[in-house]
């Protein structure tokens, strides 16, 4: 199995087990993103893995159901309780898992955005269930243990540089940064070349939460230096879909 499949893996082990501990009420509370109740955060989940699976399956299937959005919408059930949403996520979330685990590596997967190879397929995976788990952590003032795992998410942030302006129909204004990062246990990680004029450096997790588009540029002790730097970390998009913004200086996280 793909390491990066055992990390996706753990990741939705870890957002189960917080899912455990919360009450009816939890489950109805808004969350910072979008104000998302965290049953809503969910259907969210439940949906793109869903599709994920489809897409594991079919590439025809997966095609037709995605070019109209309201048969997106009719793979969700928002009626349903917050256990049988809870089973029915993790069920799929697994289904999901065990397919990439058998899927040949070279193996390219339909998405909403590029087609992607199936390791850089169960990253997006992980990015998305880390950072939706993230609004629930958020929402409960909860510490988060982060592992190195994180590490496929900051690689899939990294190599979405120039899509973040393609994605806009902008040019990139240069060279992709370089980018120094210090890991949850410490270590060092180093993308792109070295720029002494160009480059993101700082933590991480936060280098992940920006590219995630949890936390605004303002809210994070990152350096950024150089205005390609400056320019991708003010609207860092390493998700698929149309443009998004970063929420607004101050309003999530620290």
């Amino acid at each position: 199995m793909l390491k990066q499949v055992e990390d996706l893996l753990e990741e939705g082990t870890e957002l189960k087990a917080l899912l455990d501990t919360l009450t009816p009420a939890d489950w109805a509370k808004p969350t910072p993103f979008k104000n998302w109740t965290v049953n809503q955060v969910i259907q969210h989940l439940h949906g793109s893995d869903r599709m994920a699976v489809l897409s594991l399956n079919s590439r025809e299937e997966f095609e037709a159901v995605a070019k109209d959005r309201t048969k997106v919408k009719a793979t969700m059930n928002p009626t349903q309780t917050n256990a049988d949403l809870l089973g029915d996520w993790w069920d799929y979330f697994q289904q999901m898992c065990e397919q990439l685990g058998n899927s040949d590596p070279k193996r390219r997967l339909a998405w909403f955005g590029p087609d992607m190879g199936v390791m850089m397929f169960t990253t997006a995976r992980q990015m998305e269930t880390w950072a939706h788990a993230q609004d629930i952590y958020d929402l409960l003032q909860q510490p988060r243990n982060n592992t190195d795992r994180l590490k496929n998410i900051a690689v899939i942030g990294v190599k979405t540089y120039g899509w973040t302006f393609a994605n806009r129909k902008l040019a990139p204004p240069g060279a992709a940064p370089y980018v120094k990062l210090q890991a949850p246990s410490g270590d060092i990680w180093e993308f792109n070349e070295p720029q002494p004029d160009n480059y993101v450096e700082g933590s991480a997790v936060e280098f992940c939460h920006v590219v995630t588009q949890g936390r605004n540029i303002q809210d994070v002790n990152l350096s950024v230096v150089g205005e390609p730097a400056t320019q991708w970390m003010d609207i860092a998009q390493c998700f698929a879909g149309p443009p998004e913004d970063p929420p607004e200086p101050g309003t999530r996280g620290s």
